[in-house]
């Protein structure tokens, strides 16, 4: 069963008899029930698969989810990359069905690629229409992935604003409806001409002036409530409700005097709450506006973030896309993480694929507020003209990359984070849109406390 197996299988094709029939007696058999795991993604590699029957399925934890990568059946072989490269194994491996499988041992295995050029020849052939098929898969898995990572970011940002327009609106009606009231009540005071004026210049006054509540110490608003309070009970107004309403737009002891002295005392309750209520409206209305600017920043800040409508190059800020990204990652940046801006003044413009530079800077800030965490760490954003383009600095002060790894940070599939947060991409992505996009360059160095990305983008790309 085992020789008819592997003489189905190009790898052992072209062994000699002596190898063959060894490898043969040497192969061991296991079953492995649906369901379950054949190895873990970073687990060691120490043994290679041939499947005799059944299907496995091959898939990488992204992003707190499961990506299915393929299906393996009869005569495939699973797990030789990682026996290939010595490296823990880069995927999980489970069954989809029961299978059987034949195991090849890491002594096995090289003996094999040692003694057959065909096997060699074979094995690269596989490996590369592996890794093409892989890094397809995971490169749009990362995309749509960041994606969603930025709409929730976005969604997050936007909440706030939203709810505060919408809280804003349903105060104003209530407002409004109150100023309806007020308005009959008024005018049955039957104002002459000369309090009408005053009146309107009170209400002036009060929203110019108002100073919030949160900058007054609390000493000194209980002294302005019984202020408030001790005249208007001097003039027979039932004052209790209305001082605190008054304290919070504002009114002061000149101001009531000026009330008390222009108005009957029978009106003075009417003429308060309508000011009370006149500068309610006009403080919901500056609360919808800013709700409403802040959406339209956002809004903006994402539109140009990924430069819809317009041409694949254009003329690119890199300020511009370093503040557009901030906001993109506001939601995450904001968890005790100290963004310091040392910005070029008079930074010139260059050519760009503006939307995938944006990727890049959203790769290394992201990278950077991990690996500062939660903790309080700060990013450094550092920005200075340079031979003939503009180099850019994303610094942070977290544990650094391990020594052992900063040879292999740019490689893909290749990454410092545990299994499920991270495919090795996004630095081999942000590496091919600067080098090969635009001709720029792409370099860092690390230690703990202590790392810098530096990004060189030249003025103009070559040869477009």
């Amino acid at each position: 069963m085992i020789q008819e197996l592997l003489n189905r299988v190009p790898l052992f094709h072209n062994l000699s008899e002596e190898d063959f029939r060894r490898i043969c007696g040497m192969i061991e058999e296991m079953d492995l029930p649906a369901g379950e795991t054949l190895f873990d993604e970073g687990s060691p590699g120490d043994r290679a698969y041939i499947i005799q029957s059944g299907e496995l399925e091959v898939v990488k934890a992204t992003s707190g989810r499961d990506v299915l990568l393929a299906v393996r059946g009869p005569g495939d072989v699973i797990g030789e990359m990682s026996l290939i490269e010595d490296v823990p194994r880069t995927a999980t491996v489970r069954a989809r069905t029961d299978a059987r499988l034949a195991v090849i041992s890491h002594e096995q295995f090289d003996r094999l690629l040692d003694t057959s050029p065909t096997a060699a020849r074979t094995m690269l052939q596989v490996v590369l229409a592996r890794l093409r098929e892989t890094e397809g898969l995971l490169r749009q898995s990362e995309k749509m992935a960041q994606l969603g990572v930025l709409v929730a970011g976005i969604a997050h940002e936007l909440n706030n604003p939203a709810a505060a327009v919408k809280r804003g609106a349903d105060h104003l009606q209530a407002t409004i409806d109150e100023l309806e009231m007020l308005r009959e009540k008024l005018a049955d005071c039957a104002l002459d001409e000369e309090q009408r004026r005053l009146l309107d210049e009170l209400e002036g006054v009060l929203t110019m002036t108002a100073t919030p509540i949160t900058q007054i110490d609390a000493l000194a608003l209980s002294d302005l409530e019984e202020t408030l309070l001790d005249t208007l009970e001097a003039n027979d107004v039932d004052a209790w409700r209305l001082v605190p309403a008054l304290v919070e737009i504002g009114m002061d002891k000149p101001l009531l005097d000026r009330v008390i002295a222009g108005f009957p005392s029978e009106h003075l309750h009417t003429v308060l709450e309508w000011l009370a209520a006149r500068y309610n409206a006009h403080q919901l209305l500056n609360e919808i506006g800013q709700g409403a600017v802040q959406v339209s920043e956002i809004v903006q800040a994402l539109k140009t973030y990924s430069y819809l409508d317009r041409g694949p190059i254009q003329r690119v800020d890199v300020h511009e896309g370093l503040e557009n990204t901030l906001v993109i990652l506001r939601s995450k940046l904001r968890k005790g993480i100290r963004v310091i801006k040392d910005y070029a003044p008079n930074l010139p413009m260059i050519d760009a694929y503006g939307s995938e530079l944006n990727q890049v800077w959203t790769n290394l800030i992201d990278n950077a507020a991990d690996a500062v965490g939660e903790s309080g760490g700060e990013i450094t954003l550092r920005t200075r003209p340079a031979e003939g383009g503009v180099l850019v600095e994303v610094e942070d002060n977290g544990a650094g990359i391990p020594a052992e790894a900063q040879a292999r940070i740019f490689e893909p599939f290749f990454t410092t984070k545990p299994p499920g947060h991270g495919t090795g991409l996004g630095l081999d992505i942000s590496y091919n849109i600067v080098t090969l996009k635009h001709g720029g360059e792409i370099t860092f160095e690390s230690r703990p406390g202590r790392t810098v990305f530096r990004v060189w983008l030249p003025a103009q790309i070559e040869g477009v």
